[in-house]
């Protein structure tokens, strides 16, 4: 009897599995899924590379003054350099100067000939010479007929006269009718044609005279004419003889003894030593803060020098522009042109501001954003940052950094496209 089951028992124990079987898989798979969620919830999925520490260059954020400035390299030069042109062409004869003399303004630094030249001072003074020679006997020929003339003038006067008289005494005999009337009539139309005669003369005297003093007004500036040119004839042949037109130094003789040239040809240049200059060349980033006044020094182990840009000139090449700058202040000793000076360049006042140090990494950047390194030291982030102006030591940071904040500045080739730099 009690080796029979019991129906009642096996009802109990079904009852309580409260959990099918069949649901167990369902169960097991919801928990797989929350543990994959949680998983990739909580993990940085940040793009990491990871890097020795001693392979990067880390900076401190500081605040302190930032001084406005850039270093440039210049030469001395001359304060101004007179170019020697050819004022009349010719063949080098003699060269009685070399580059590097010191001259005085006058002085003799070569010779040139001109057969041409030569030639036509010759020409010219035998055309002034025949000109003069006809303006002389031009004159003696007007003399004569003026005398002529005078003459002349003279017996019309003494003509009309004698007629005059006859006339106005046969007149008054008419009247008592004592001589025929034709001596009369003949005697009154010699006096009429008389009078006409004399203001003829008068009238050509004085048309004479015009064209006289006409004629030799023009022949005598026609000689004078002859005579400029033949000054300038024998001005060109004085330009033969190459002078210094100011006192200074022979900078460079461009010719050889035996060489022709021409006319307007550069011979050379003068170096006026009275002061110096510095030619230098700036990028064309700091094209628009680049203005005449600006103040620029050179350090010295014992002294600093002062200087003031004079010029700027607005042509850009290669990606530079020339300035000159001029001393305002002590010359350096024994300057020579063509020395190399180190200059800093004042472009503004200095001011408080953030700073970091310069580093390779504004290549990459362009100063948009940098790797900030975390307070333990173990990783570094990207944080967008803005870069205002930059020294030679120094880049002033407007915004996106804080003082004691640590950066790195080296180079950024090595992290690649990763966001977050892991340091070993």
């Amino acid at each position: 009897m009690n080796s029979q089951p019991s129906i009642g028992m096996d009802r109990t124990i079904n009852e309580t599995r409260w959990i099918k079987k069949k649901y167990w898989k369902y169960i097991a798979g919801g928990i797989i899924l929350v543990a994959l969620v949680l998983f990739f919830a909580l993990r940085d999925w940040t793009s990491t590379v990871r890097v020795d520490k001693e392979r990067v260059t880390i900076a401190t954020v500081f605040q302190g003054v930032f001084n406005d400035y850039i270093t440039i390299d210049g030469n001395a030069a001359p304060i101004s350099t007179i170019y020697l042109d050819a004022y009349e062409g010719g063949k080098v004869e003699e060269i009685l100067l070399e580059e590097g003399s010191m001259v005085h303004k006058g002085d003799v630094i070569l010779k040139l000939t001109n057969n041409d030249l030569n030639l036509n001072i010759l020409n010219s003074e035998a055309q002034l010479a025949e000109k003069a020679n006809f303006l002389r006997e031009v004159r003696i020929r007007m003399e004569q007929e003026k005398h002529s003339l005078e003459r002349e003038l003279l017996y019309a006067k003494y003509d009309l006269m004698a007629k005059k008289r006859h006339y106005e005494q046969n007149k008054e005999l008419i009247k008592d009718d004592l001589i025929p009337r034709d001596d009369y009539l003949t005697s009154e139309e010699d006096y009429m044609l008389a009078e006409k005669t004399l203001s003829l003369v008068i009238l050509r005297q004085k048309q004479d005279s015009s064209f006289r003093s006409l004629q030799i007004e023009q022949i005598t500036e026609n000689l004078r004419n002859m005579q400029l040119n033949l000054n300038l004839v024998k001005q060109q042949q004085d330009y033969l003889n190459v002078k210094a037109p100011v006192d200074g130094q022979i900078g460079s003789l461009l010719v050889e003894i035996g060489q022709s040239i021409q006319r307007g040809f550069r011979i050379g240049q003068i170096n006026v030593l009275t002061s110096y200059k510095i030619e230098a060349t700036v990028d064309e980033h700091y094209i628009d803060r680049i203005r005449s006044g600006l103040a620029g020094y050179i350090e010295k182990t014992d002294d600093t020098l002062t200087l003031e840009i004079k010029k700027v000139y607005p042509e850009v090449r290669n990606g530079k522009f020339k300035i000159d700058l001029v001393f305002t202040g002590d010359l350096p000793e024994n300057i020579r042109i063509g020395q190399s000076y180190f200059i800093k360049l004042q472009l503004g006042q200095p001011v408080e501001a953030l700073q970091i140090p310069q580093g390779s990494f504004y290549q990459t950047t362009g100063g948009q954003w940098i790797f900030v390194v975390d307070e333990t030291g173990t990783f570094a982030t990207k944080r967008a940052i803005r870069i205002g102006r930059k020294n030679p030591q120094y880049y002033e940071l407007n915004e996106g950094l804080s003082p004691g904040e640590q950066v790195i500045v080296s180079d950024y080739t090595i992290f690649g496209d990763n966001d977050k730099v892991e340091l070993r």
